[in-house]
């Protein structure tokens, strides 16, 4: 039996002011139950993964804040995500500061339940290193398809001799056959890196598809969002979007800003174009308050948060 609507709804700003009550992402009730939920927020507090800058840590809590600014109607997809979807804030990860395995297990431990309920996860970051640990938990829907909106491959073997850290998880996710690599593409790549195999072993040994930051540029949001469909096709897929993709005039708050980058537009336009897709998960990663000084980094992080729960509500209602 179908329920008549959404169970948890946001708080109505129109009746409360954004800057009262506890802060959670879009003024959703925290709730950590995923009996008649659809999609469940979840902060992943970690840094310990990174090579650079730390302080995402701090990240969940800088989206969150600035989420009180989204509103019910998304008027690009048309659609009001929150008469359709019954979301939920379902709190932070309990991670362990300092240690990445075990960090793991504990995001592993908490996400896994809510894929397994048939609830997609929308998680919040933390360093880009937490997103292997974010598909161990999607386990139970086979390999996933992984969009990976990123200025950088992820796909190193090592740093430091170490196998976990933001700058490996790619590889270590497709060594661990969690990825989908037929149908799997990096988007936004850009910048100066070790050596040409750096890229071009992305699809010469890992068997991954990529888009350059430059090729992006040049055939537009549109084309991008076809090309990445095309790639995509009926798999089940999954979104992890390094804030770092974008041009740091736009997000300077992350660990490895990369000058040349897309816009804020572009990336909103390409997210949102992505309709149709069966998502399992979303991650939105390496915000760093700490250099994001006007906060612009954490309000594109909600909007891009918001867009991709949109992208669900307009599957569901299609359905």
């Amino acid at each position: 039996m179908s329920r008549p609507g959404p169970r948890y709804v946001p708080e109505d700003s129109l009746q409360s002011p954004r800057f009262t009550g506890p802060s959670t992402f879009a003024r959703l009730p925290y709730v950590r139950t995923l009996e008649d939920v659809d999609l469940a927020i979840v902060g992943v507090p970690f840094d310990t993964g990174v090579t650079y800058r730390a302080g995402g840590r701090f990240g969940p809590n800088a989206v969150r804040a600035a989420s009180v600014m989204l509103r019910q109607y998304n008027t690009n997809l048309d659609v009001k995500p929150f008469d359709i979807l019954s979301c939920i804030d379902y709190g932070d990860v309990s991670i362990v500061p300092g240690y990445i395995e075990r960090s793991y297990e504990a995001i592993e431990a908490t996400v896994a339940p809510i894929v397994e309920a048939g609830v997609v996860p929308l998680l919040v970051g933390g360093d880009h290193a937490c997103t292997l640990p974010h598909l161990r938990a999607t386990r139970s829907r086979g390999p996933v398809a992984v969009i990976d909106f990123d200025a950088h491959t992820d796909a190193w073997d090592s740093y430091f001799g170490e196998k976990y850290n933001h700058g490996t998880w790619m590889r270590r996710a497709v060594e661990e056959g969690l990825v989908d690599v037929a149908h799997t593409i990096e988007v936004g790549l850009r910048g100066s890196v070790y050596g040409a195999s750096d890229w071009t072993d992305l699809r010469d040994e890992l068997g991954l598809e990529y888009l350059t930051t430059e090729a992006v540029l040049a055939i537009g949001p549109d084309a991008t969002a076809a090309r990445i469909r095309e790639r995509v096709g009926d798999a089940t897929a999954f979104i992890s979007f390094d804030i770092d993709v974008v041009d740091p005039a736009f997000a300077p708050g992350t660990g490895t800003p990369e000058p040349g980058g897309l816009s804020s537009h572009d990336a909103l336009a390409i997210v949102r174009r992505l309709r149709g897709i069966d998502f399992v998960g979303f991650d939105v990663v390496e915000v760093i308050p700490a250099y994001d000084p006007a906060g612009q980094t954490a309000f594109l992080a909600a909007n891009l948060a918001y867009e991709m729960l949109s992208l669900v509500a307009v599957r569901r209602a299609a359905s």
